[in-house]
């Protein structure tokens, strides 16, 4: 398994942590695809009934890795499979989404980037009372991808939804329960014992039944998701040539304001 990422199980209930607390739970596409894949493989897990998705340390995650190469202007592939990579984070949440079981994501801290995004796939949030989460991808200067946008406006409406991902401002936790985003808040300290109870509460019901319903409200919800989403990718490729996005990435890791000039 990829070394960043943890799967444990203890009876009916699967516990997957982002295991990187050194780098506040960067994820690489390593990261992404290992997660896809132990996502997937719940399809063949009948004992498990209830899944948590956490974050080891300090936050839930920060969002991608931006020492990748495809955020340091590294781009030795072809367009044509720059396009194909810049559907994983898409096939990812997919992948989590399409999850039979009921899925709770444990946020403490920060959340934002892909870290929000990975919180805005699952069924239930529990947010610790600290915690912060955005959509941060604005700063630098490129569209929020992964088909998670629609998620984000099923979860707290187009206006809010706006205000989220157009400022990609960090909102605190009081603001996101209030807004439907997270389902309960706990203290830090009970963070695990809370998020334990709720998928102890969908573990203890009828399987089939919880998780046909899952999967009709997912599809009531988010019909036209995919249709409408289909070229994120596109849009991500397009802003990742801009001279706003090199500006975005080289203002995050030299810790200033950027200046971004629509170019």
């Amino acid at each position: 398994m990829e070394p960043y990422l943890k799967l444990d199980r203890d009876g009916a209930i699967a516990t997957v942590t982002i295991n990187r607390a050194e780098r506040r739970n960067a994820i690489t596409n390593d990261m992404m695809e290992a997660l896809a894949a132990i996502a997937g493989d719940f399809a063949k897990d009948e004992q498990t009934r209830a899944v948590i998705f956490r974050g080891e340390g300090t936050d839930f995650s920060v969002g991608a890795d931006l020492n990748q190469p495809r955020f340091q202007g590294q781009a030795a592939a072809s367009l044509l499979m720059r396009r194909r990579r810049a559907e994983l984070g898409a096939t990812l949440l997919r992948a989590i989404q399409e999850i039979h079981q009921p899925t709770i994501c444990a946020v403490q801290g920060v959340a934002t980037g892909a870290g929000a995004c990975i919180a805005s796939a699952c069924d239930f949030r529990i947010g610790t009372d600290d915690a912060r989460v955005g959509y941060g991808e604005v700063k630098l200067g490129i569209n929020l991808m992964w088909n998670a946008l629609p998620l984000c406006v099923h979860l707290i409406g187009p206006a809010r939804a706006k205000q989220m991902i157009m400022t990609g401002q960090l909102f605190d936790a009081a603001t996101l329960e209030r807004w439907g985003f997270f389902d309960a808040l706990a203290p830090a300290s009970e963070l695990s014992t809370t998020a334990r109870a709720w998928a102890e509460t969908y573990a203890a019901l009828p399987p089939l039944a919880v998780q046909m319903i899952k999967r009709s409200v997912n599809q009531v919800s988010g019909a036209l998701d995919r249709a409408v989403m289909h070229m994120d990718a596109d849009q991500w490729l397009l802003a990742s040539q801009s001279d706003d996005f090199r500006e975005g990435v080289s203002a995050f890791f030299e810790r200033r304001k950027p200046e971004f000039k629509g170019n």
